[in-house]
């Protein structure tokens, strides 16, 4: 029996060591947290493509990169990961994850969050105001509840595009009537112009004049121009003037038009423009066609289409630097880092607290390209460098 105490007296011992222990290096471990010793893993990179579209939703696919510190794996079971992607200033998907588990180094954490589709007329709306502009602003924050801090990660990219600055053109185009008894050309287009009007929540009107000239002996009346918008066959908007215009012999007259989208159609557009097998992924074609009904002296209405007018126009984006390198465009990006609501930036190297920014160039098409000081990321947009 004294032997059995003895035992028994030993392993106590020994158990309320190795308690006592474990409470030390916890706390050990806490206190290194606390002291900044021990780092709270963050976001290094996001990675965002386009998936599954469908008449209502589009999944974004999120590659988010966590950086962890410390030589050993941590289990995140307080730390929460908030996301959110927004288009001037319009949010268009946001998500998260909570719980967790990373090893030491970077993890990658794969996870889909939804674009609402009718989130596409605002940012549409949005673009056009800021001159077909937009800012693609990614935002991932890290927040640890044990330890009541958080660091907020921002990746901004510009994307632009110009539909319709083509429009203007000081090119001569005949218009031809081909009917009988009717010499050709009826009137020539010694020039058009053309500008977005004021953008409403149903609209998006262009206004569109044109320099028409009469080559011929007696005035001609154009009773109506009429149009039709589609963007990758997807009728957009089609109406006509109210309004007639005399043109007299061998004079010229301007004739003004306005042509709207309309902006309930720009979801169902939507699905076109990132459906790869319609033109490529993320690629539309604009395209305006025009008619005019023309009365001949004769008291006769023509109604002529206007071929030599008609307007296309390719619209190219990389919202999320996918790396399609096609077309028109241009987009700066930059990233900021806060721990505790501290925001740095600098010129494109990392510094102890891993904060980043870059800027961008412009290439001579409309697509997007974005110029990252520094070694090629893999398609990975650089937030934090956690070292």
């Amino acid at each position: 029996m004294a032997l059995n105490r003895i035992v028994s007296a030993l392993t106590a011992g020994k158990l309320r060591i190795a308690v006592v222990g474990l409470l030390v290096v916890a706390a050990a471990v806490g206190g290194a947290f606390a002291l900044g010793v021990v780092g709270v893993p963050s976001v290094a990179a996001v990675n965002n493509s386009f998936g599954d579209v469908t008449n209502e939703t589009t999944v974004v696919e999120t590659d988010l990169v966590v950086s962890n510190p410390n030589p050993i794996g941590v289990g995140l079971d307080g730390v929460s990961i908030d996301y959110t992607v927004s288009m001037n200033d319009v949010e268009m998907a946001s998500g998260g994850r909570e719980g967790v588990s990373v090893a030491s180094g970077n993890s990658s954490i794969a996870f889909e969050t939804d674009l609402e589709n009718d989130a596409i007329p605002p940012w549409w709306t949005s673009h056009v105001e800021n001159d077909e502009r937009t800012t693609v602003a990614i935002d991932a924050t890290v927040t640890s509840d044990l330890l009541g801090r958080s660091a907020n990660l921002t990746r901004t990219r510009q994307v632009e595009t110009d539909l319709i600055g083509a429009f203007t053109s000081d090119e001569t185009r005949p218009v031809n009537a081909d009917a009988p008894l009717v010499d050709d050309p009826v009137l020539y287009v010694n020039e058009t112009r053309g500008r977005w009007g004021t953008v409403s929540e149903e609209e998006t009107p262009i206004e569109m004049e044109f320099d028409a000239y009469n080559p011929n002996l007696e005035p001609y009346v154009v009773t109506e121009i009429g149009y039709d918008v589609t963007m990758n066959g997807v009728a957009m908007g089609s109406g006509s003037t109210e309004e007639e215009y005399v043109i007299p012999s061998y004079g010229s007259e301007t004739v003004e038009l306005s042509a709207a989208l309309r902006n309930e159609r720009l979801d169902e557009w939507w699905v076109t423009h990132l459906d790869e097998s319609v033109n490529g992924h993320q690629v539309s074609d604009l395209r305006i066609e025009f008619y005019a009904v023309v009365e001949l002296p004769s008291g006769e209405e023509l109604t002529v289409q206007l071929d030599a007018l008609t307007y296309e126009e390719t619209i190219e984006t990389d919202i999320f630097d996918e790396g399609l390198d096609r077309g028109k465009g241009s987009d700066t990006g930059n990233s900021a880092d806060s721990d505790g609501g501290d925001n740095t930036s600098d010129d494109g190297t990392s510094d102890d607290g891993g904060n980043t920014s870059d800027g961008g160039t412009s290439d001579d098409g409309g697509n997007t390209t974005d110029d990252d000081s520094g070694d090629d990321d893999d398609g990975l947009l650089p937030l934090v460098v956690g070292r």
